[in-house]
Order: C-alpha cells, then sequence, then structure tokens
C-alpha cells in the first residue's frame, strides 16, 4: 500500500452542471495535504485507471443525471454501489462511472477505497457556469470530498502505525 490518496473531478466545465466534479478539484487546491493528488478528467475509462494507478483510495467526484432528478441533492456511493449503476442512468458522460469501476475491478485495478461523491444536475447542455440548485450545493460537496480526504489520510496513517504496509 502507498497511501496514495487521488481527488478526481469528472466532468465537462463546459457542459453546464457537468463541471461540478471540476469545480470541486479547483476549490481543493491549497486546502488539502500537497501530497493529494488533484486530477480532473473527462471520464473516459482509460484516462481514468491511469490516474488512480497505484491510489489506496480514489475520492471521485462527479455529476449525476437520475431518472428522478432532484437538482442539487448530494449522493455518497461506495464503488459497489456505483458500479451496481444502470448504464446511462447516473453519469453525464457516454460510458458511465460505474462501467469504468466495473472495468477496474475485472483488470484488478481498482484502489483500496473508493469514495464517489455526486450532485444530480439540472442542465448539462453546452454552456459554463452552474445552475443554481448546483451551485448552492457546491459547498457541501467540498466539505464531503475534503472529508473523505481527511479520512483516507487517518486511515494511512493507523495502518503505519499498527504495522500495515501503508507508508507516508
Amino acid at each position: 500500500m502507498t497511501g496514495r490518496i487521488v481527488v478526481i473531478g469528472v466532468g465537462n466545465p463546459l457542459r453546464g452542471d457537468d463541471g461540478a466534479g471540476p469545480a470541486v478539484v479547483e476549490a481543493l487546491r491549497g486546502s488539502v495535504p500537497d501530497d493529494t493528488v488533484l486530477a480532473v478528467s473527462d471520464g473516459e475509462p482509460g484516462r481514468m485507471l491511469e490516474l488512480w494507478r497505484g491510489a489506496d483510495t480514489a475520492v471521485v467526484v462527479e455529476a449525476l443525471r437520475l431518472h428522478e432528478s432532484r437538482p442539487g441533492a448530494l449522493h455518497t456511493l461506495t464503488a459497489t454501489q456505483a458500479a451496481g449503476r444502470a448504464t446511462g442512468t447516473a453519469s453525464t458522460h457516454a460510458l458511465g462511472l460505474g462501467e469504468c469501476l466495473a472495468l477496474a475491478e475485472a483488470l484488478d485495478l481498482l484502489p483500496r477505497k473508493v469514495v464517489v461523491h455526486a450532485v444530480e444536475v439540472a442542465d448539462v447542455e453546452l454552456g459554463t457556469g452552474l445552475s443554481e440548485p448546483v451551485r448552492s450545493a457546491l459547498p457541501a460537496l467540498i466539505e464531503r470530498t475534503r472529508v473523505s480526504v481527511r479520512q483516507a489520510r487517518e486511515g494511512n496513517r493507523r495502518r503505519r502505525t499498527s504495522g500495515g504496509a501503508a507508508s507516508p
């Protein structure tokens, strides 16, 4: 175990609320430990797998489009929950996060822990800027992500002091 923590903001800031993940990553710059990897991804599975390669913890921040939409509603999912989402219901991208996680598991490339923080979207049409419901939910989404980073660091520290394989 490396102790490496990666935060990936998935989305496209040029598609309205799909920019929520990248916005969270930008907000975290300078407010999480320097060894935390902060990255933005368009969600393409090959790039996602590369971003979290060798990480103990991956925190993914994503925009969700659900059939019964509640724009601005926040969700926290495990890798299993996210992978179990039906194709096309949970992601604003062609190949969803669920498929990416299933692929990573099949290839044995899944980090030890994956946490997905997501916000339900109102608008993913071309254009910059978040809708009011998503913009209002952003501080809570940022805080959830920050807490996940802190919990991952504490878990790494406990494993190191208890003789686990994690390193600084």
